[in-house]
């Protein structure tokens, strides 16, 4: 079997799947320089929150989560006809990175039908120490249950999953630890319990956090997911409106390589097209619905 097939076949049993060697270093330096980039754009922001909305004007983050070896791995389970809906950068920076409280992604998603796959890239080093993923196998056969607020510790969500179903699953079934080098991946079912810890190492643990839905699946959430690209195949017509490719501008990202020509491909939006909100806004908009515990309604 191919290294995709097997994770195919681990993901079928156990709900994840980890994939080694997808992204090249040249690209994940690029990566690195983006999120050095938007840091210092946006300093409002913690690095947790690099939300999707960001994306509205960003042709590299476009290009980033548009990359075959990604949308490869996305076709094997979801078919030809892709569109990436979500895409945060989740960058725990030393010594005080925020925890990803238990939840299952699917709870903050409203997909109709939940025709979805998680794919988390890992930019740096992801470890035990600095607050790597973890998961409970087989909590995908879970049904989707509505999380609970939580604000009383600093969380990325500001929410987690029924603490006694996680303990229940966690004694029955284990808890796996999802170490991962630069440029590795590990995809995870929407209906998965997990998690991450916070970050109280000296070292930055950033990784980007994709969601993926064939186009037949309709997304219903309002003011939220406003930014989805197709990124292979065809739309279903009359079930989602896709954004044009943004346009590269040295104001709106960073150099890539292939930036000078991004403008002369296929769905890239014209020149001069309208840009709608500030990306900020949005942003902001979607944080503090995370915080109201509205963003899958």
């Amino acid at each position: 079997m191919t290294p995709l097939e097997q994770a195919a076949a681990h993901f079928e049993e156990h709900g994840f799947a980890i994939i080694r060697d997808v992204i090249p270093e040249g690209l994940l330096e690029e990566a690195r320089a983006h999120v050095e980039w938007l840091t210092a754009r946006y300093p409002q922001l913690r690095p947790e929150h690099f939300h999707h909305p960001l994306i509205r004007n960003d042709a590299f983050w476009a290009r980033l989560v548009s990359d075959d070896r990604l949308v490869d791995i996305a076709e094997h389970f979801l078919g030809p006809d892709l569109a990436c809906f979500t895409a945060h950068y989740i960058c725990k920076p030393p010594y005080d990175g925020q925890p990803v409280l238990w939840h299952q992604d699917g709870a903050y998603w409203k997909l109709t039908p939940m025709k979805a796959l998680s794919i988390w890239l890992a930019i740096d080093a992801s470890t035990t120490e600095n607050g790597c993923l973890r998961m409970i196998p087989g909590s995908h056969r879970l049904p989707l249950y509505k999380p609970r607020q939580r604000t009383d510790r600093p969380n990325m969500l500001f929410s987690e999953a029924d603490r006694g179903l996680v303990s229940q699953w966690a004694e029955e079934h284990g808890i796996v630890d999802i170490e991962l080098n630069p440029g590795d991946v590990s995809i995870h079912h929407p209906h998965l319990l997990h998690c991450s810890e916070p970050n109280t190492s000296a070292k930055r643990r950033c990784g980007l956090d994709l969601g993926y839905i064939a186009t037949s699946t309709r997304i219903e959430s309002r003011g939220v997911y406003l930014d989805p690209v197709l990124v292979r195949g065809e739309p279903v017509q009359g079930v989602n409106t896709y954004r044009p490719l943004p346009r590269y501008s040295p104001v709106e990202t960073i150099p890539f390589v292939g930036h000078q020509t991004w403008n002369d491909r296929p769905g890239v939006a014209p020149e001069g097209a309208r840009a709608g909100e500030a990306p900020l806004t949005t942003t902001e908009r979607m944080i503090e619905r995370l915080r109201e515990g509205t963003v899958a309604s």
